[in-house]
């Protein structure tokens, strides 16, 4: 009985883990801010450097600016007319809920021509088991959360 416990407890640990999502600052410490004039592919050499997956989460802080998800035509010509999503809240998260590109910019007037833009793809679930055993280290939303479910599901196992 124990036995079965013990494997049940070690199957939804896993499960747990295999399934955690992440979430990537954008811009860092600095945030969604216009990037330097000697810099303007700042955003996407970093979506370039990081793996993305279904699930996964990026979060957009700026003041007085918005940011917006666009067609591949609209981001090319830094067109706000038409998002397909758009927020100024000043902390935006979007999930990512498919594999495939995501073209981002800035709604504020003048900021995509000064390269307030980027472009993220995620990775398709059998493209990055591969990929992330040679990526970097990626950290979990919810790491103590899970930390936490496991710790009582151990207490739990050694009462019963």
């Amino acid at each position: 009985m124990a036995s079965n416990s013990f494997f049940t407890l070690l199957l939804l640990t896993t499960s747990l883990s295999a399934v955690a999502s992440f979430e990537f600052q954008v811009g860092g410490l600095k945030g969604w801010v216009v990037p330097p004039a000697n810099d303007s592919k700042i955003y996407n050499d970093w979506a370039s450097e990081n793996r993305f997956k279904a699930g996964d989460t990026v979060r957009f802080r700026y003041k007085k600016d918005s940011v917006m998800e666009v067609t591949n035509e609209e981001y090319k010509r830094c067109n706000s007319t038409q998002p397909s999503f758009f927020s100024n809240t000043g902390n935006t998260v979007f999930q990512f809920n498919r594999s495939g590109t995501f073209y981002f910019i800035s709604g504020a007037s003048g900021h995509c021509e000064k390269g307030q833009r980027m472009i993220v793809k995620v990775m398709a679930d059998d493209e990055s088991s591969d990929s992330e055993k040679s990526s970097a280290v990626r950290t979990p939303i919810s790491w103590l959360g899970i930390m936490k479910f496991v710790s009582a599901s151990l207490a739990l196992y050694i009462v019963f």
